[in-house]
């Protein structure tokens, strides 16, 4: 049997050491040891080989994690990256869809698709006989010249008017608007009242906005033509006075930005005159042309006008000193301050309007719709009215209106008025308050006999309370729809029932000395 060296040499010293004890040792008993050793040895060395395999897997298997952690080191800084560009894709997309909102809004407070709104007044109106009665919120003689007195519980009318819209986004992101209004006014109580109506197709046009090939201050710009009421036309509604009103068939641009709160506007429009009563004229169809830049400074408004009429100085106005010539010419101008608080005194809105015009400009408020204004024409007017809450139950609306106008109609007339207006609401519930309205008006009339009108000089007075029921914001005074029933007293200096045989001062059962009107009244808009 073959031996391994160091086998051999273990038995070697196995054999020097039994052989120094003087042992007797055979060589089987040698042999016998030998095979022991070697089994044990054999045992040793499979053990070593089996832990020597156990830590080369061990070891394989820590490399195998190492390279395990640091590929999930790797995909997580990845899906760190991912997330981090996602999240900036996605604030990309939130800001440009923010912005495509913002575009689309600028004209029209839908996106796309069809909108209609409305406006409706009706009710019903009497004196205190159980009859019909004068009314209206122009129904004194400084009305025709433009001197409301406020229409809580003094109107006896039907008026409709019905909005259709079309909005559309194109791809492009240019946007367009169409929109007609049809509307109707009426005075008769009849159910059926087609043979009385002036049903009206009072707008129809079209706007153009965020054209991409407008860059600039025309950028975010408008374009606009047909028949329509001028976008920034604003008003006293409480009075039902327009404060400015710019109307008629024409085209412009609206929204010219100069810089961050410097914009303006430019238009258009032409209007028709009465036709001359000379049929020997080559034209007798006089129409009036308006040209308007209206301009805005942060809460500031300037606005100035020029008109045109052809031939309309070959009309005749009648008085007292002869006939004076109509104008063909005049401008109009307007500076007016927009709040957002009562004249920063309290929370609330206020708006204040200076006006003048000369010539056919001498309309300041329905801005070239007289065609009877003379050349040297002139009228200033004042307008301010604010809103606001007084107490938790309890909110004011003030207004003040004052004109003055001379060489109106015929050399040496003067017109001039002032109208105080103050309208509270009380709040009793949700859905009910108690409205009251209280107006004062001072007029000094010299038409010097244009028309045949009288100069008188007097005032008028009146008050009004009504109980109103309301499903809106009771809060808010123009919340609309509301159904107000009313009690109203007015009365006026006697002098003014000479005013006029053709107005409603003087006339059978409405003369001075107090007049009582009751009657029920629905308002709504949408």
């Amino acid at each position: 049997m073959m031996m391994k060296p160091r086998y051999l040499a273990v038995a070697i010293g196995l054999i020097l050491s039994c052989t120094a004890q003087g042992a007797d040792i055979s060589a089987s008993a040698i042999e016998a040891r030998f095979a022991a050793l070697e089994k044990r040895l054999q045992v040793a060395e499979n053990r070593a080989a089996k832990a020597e395999k156990r830590a080369t897997e061990a070891e394989q298997q820590v490399k195998t994690l190492e390279a395990r952690t640091t590929s999930n080191e790797q995909q997580t800084r990845l899906v760190a990256k991912d997330v981090e560009t996602t999240g900036q894709k996605t604030a990309e997309v939130a800001k440009r869809t923010e912005t495509l909102v913002a575009d689309n809004n600028k004209n029209s407070s839908d996106n796309s698709g069809f909108k209609f709104t409305g406006y409706a007044r009706s009710g019903v109106i009497m004196n205190d006989s159980g009859t019909s009665t004068e009314s209206g919120p122009y129904v004194t003689p400084a009305g025709q010249t433009g001197g409301a007195v406020g229409r809580l519980g003094n109107e006896n009318n039907t008026y409709v008017e019905l909005n259709l819209e079309h909005n559309q986004t194109m791809a492009s992101g240019a946007t367009s608007r169409y929109k007609v209004m049809l509307a109707d006014g009426q005075r008769s109580y009849n159910d059926w009242t087609a043979a009385t109506s002036e049903l009206n197709i009072r707008q129809a046009f079209v706007e153009l906005g965020s054209l991409p090939t407008f860059s600039g201050p025309w950028k975010d710009s408008t374009l606009w033509a047909g028949k329509r009421f001028d976008r920034d036309n604003f008003d006293i509604h409480w009075l039902d006075s327009d404060i400015i009103f710019l109307a008629g068939t024409g085209g412009g641009i609206y929204d010219v930005k100069w810089g961050e709160d410097l914009k303006s506007n430019f238009s258009l429009y032409g209007r028709n005159f009465d036709d001359l009563e000379d049929k020997n004229s080559d034209d007798t169809r006089i129409e009036n042309y308006i040209v308007t830049a209206n301009n805005y400074a942060g809460p500031f408004q300037w606005m100035l006008s020029g008109l045109r009429a052809k031939n309309n100085q070959d009309r005749e106005n009648t008085g007292t000193r002869g006939v004076t010539n109509a104008a063909d010419t005049g401008f109009h101008t307007l500076l007016a301050y927009h709040g957002d608080s009562f004249y920063g005194l309290r929370e609330g809105t206020s708006k204040t309007a200076l006006l003048y015009g000369h010539g056919l400009g001498a309309e300041v408020k329905a801005l070239g719709s007289d065609g009877h204004l003379t050349d040297d024409a002139s009228t200033l007017r004042l307008a301010t009215y604010g809103i606001t809450p007084i107490s938790k139950n309890w909110s004011i609306a003030p207004a003040v209106l004052a004109q003055q106008s001379k060489d109106r109609y015929v050399s040496g007339d003067n017109y001039k008025w002032l109208t105080f207006n103050t309208r509270l609401i009380q709040q009793i519930t949700e859905n009910f308050e108690l409205a009251y309205e209280g107006s004062y008006q001072y007029m000094d009339l010299d038409p010097q006999g244009y028309s045949d009108y009288n100069k008188v000089k007097g005032g008028f007075y009146k008050l009004t309370f009504a109980p109103t029921f309301k499903v809106g914001d009771i809060n808010n005074m123009l919340s609309r729809p509301e159904i107000r029933f009313f009690a109203t007293y007015m009365d006026w200096s006697k002098e003014l029932d000479s005013y006029s045989s053709s107005d409603s001062f003087g006339t059978d059962g409405f003369t001075a000395g107090g007049q009582w009107n009751f009657g029920i009244q629905m308002e709504t808009w949408f």
